[in-house]
């Protein structure tokens, strides 16, 4: 038998860190605040609801683009909090999860040779989606250690060749958000420049301090070019449902459906029912931040003690350490060592650079339980 010859796509692409840190945390009986998710339960009356859609039929599959009434939800919430009424039949559509919107949405505009400007460092999925596309990506590295955009070299690194710009606030994985001179900024670049955005938006209920998520829906200047993308596992603490969508101008909706109904074609059809009917609890989404900010004010009170450096957290639910002055392991090293001898599990930054620039430091994931947080925090205030 003639042995065959396989070309990988992504010959650069191995087992994510998230999989192998939460492999490794298990394997050692660690804390994992590594992997990005909650270790509590979503709302009773969620999982109730999902109960319910299940017990009425609603098990076969979805329309789409998403049921009428999860879609015309999401345009009133939008409206509501960002002043931008998407229309629901149009211009939202309902995904199995973030991660296939963000694919969905490149693999609809991005040609053979077209340059995707990506911001560093950036969540894992950005860049294969990117090249599985022909596309190709033109990195831009926030400033550090404040991890602003700088603008300037945003625009020097336009060409005619750029499509699309990514775009992730509050950002993963910093906890950097945007500011409204952001936006300006951007507003003013698309004046000058023809290009895309893709906006990644999941932690849009995780911003501190008072501060309100500045959407690119709230520019019309901006939304008009703009893919959105939000997600209810983000929001409701349900990341295995697997449930996001995208809102996006009419005729960027129309490629990216083309996209979406060969890739997923629907989303689980109960979680759709479930989440359609709790949007009208609002008190859950608008007390998100707080919740969090609650989280991350214990976690920075318990590290205090310790040796590492935290960086201003603004949003999302993690938490950046400097660990200088407790090892000059690169960070990846550190991570394993982290996991191994002290039993905590993080996630190592260099891993979201192309060029795995390494500033050591590392980054904890604080949606967990308070008792979670304690026990972490012990064993970090050890070193």
């Amino acid at each position: 038998m003639t042995a065959l010859s396989l070309q990988s796509k992504l010959p650069h692409v191995g087992t994510t860190i998230f999989t192998t840190m939460s492999q490794l945390a298990l394997q050692h009986n660690a804390i994992n605040l590594a992997q990005g998710f909650p270790d509590f339960n979503c709302p009773d009356g969620l999982m109730d609801l999902v109960t319910e859609a299940m017990r009425q039929g609603h098990n076969q599959y979805a329309p789409s683009a998403g049921i009428p009434a999860l879609r015309q939800k999401i345009s009133q919430k939008t409206q509501q909090l960002y002043g931008y009424l998407p229309n629901p039949d149009t211009e939202v559509t309902v995904t199995s999860g973030a991660t296939e919107a963000l694919f969905a949405a490149i693999a609809a505009v991005v040609q053979p040779g077209d340059e995707v400007l990506v911001v560093e460092p950036c969540y894992d999925s950005y860049v294969p989606a990117i090249e599985l596309s022909g596309g190709v990506p033109v990195y831009v590295s926030l400033t550090y250690p404040d991890f602003a955009l700088d603008w300037q070299q945003i625009e020097d690194k336009l060409t005619p060749k750029t499509k699309l710009l990514l775009l992730n606030s509050p950002h993963n994985p910093t906890g950097a958000v945007w500011q409204q001179e952001d936006l300006d900024a951007l507003a003013r670049l698309v004046e000058k420049h023809s290009f895309l955005i893709l906006s990644d938006e999941v932690y849009e209920h995780m911003v501190f301090d008072g501060k309100p998520h500045l959407s690119l829906l709230s520019v019309p200047a901006l939304a008009e070019r703009a893919f959105v993308i939000s997600s209810f596992g983000k929001t409701y603490h349900t990341t295995g449902w697997k449930v996001g969508y995208c809102i996006a101008p009419s005729a960027l909706t129309v490629e990216f459906r083309k996209v979406h109904q060969y890739l997923t074609f629907s989303t689980a059809t109960p979680f759709q029912h479930a989440l359609a009917a709790f949007l009208d609890n609002q008190e859950h989404y608008l007390t998100l931040p707080a919740f969090y900010q609650q989280k991350r004010d214990l976690f920075t009170q318990l590290l205090q003690p310790s040796k590492f450096e935290l960086i201003p957290c603004a949003g999302t639910y993690f938490q950046l350490a400097r660990y200088s002055s407790i090892s000059d392991k690169p960070d990846v090293e550190f991570a394993q060592w982290l996991t191994q001898e002290v039993g905590v599990a993080t996630i190592p930054i260099s891993v979201f650079y192309h060029d795995h620039t390494d500033h050591r430091l590392v980054r904890f994931c604080f949606a967990k339980k308070e008792e979670t947080l304690i026990s972490a925090a012990e064993r970090l205030c050890q070193l």
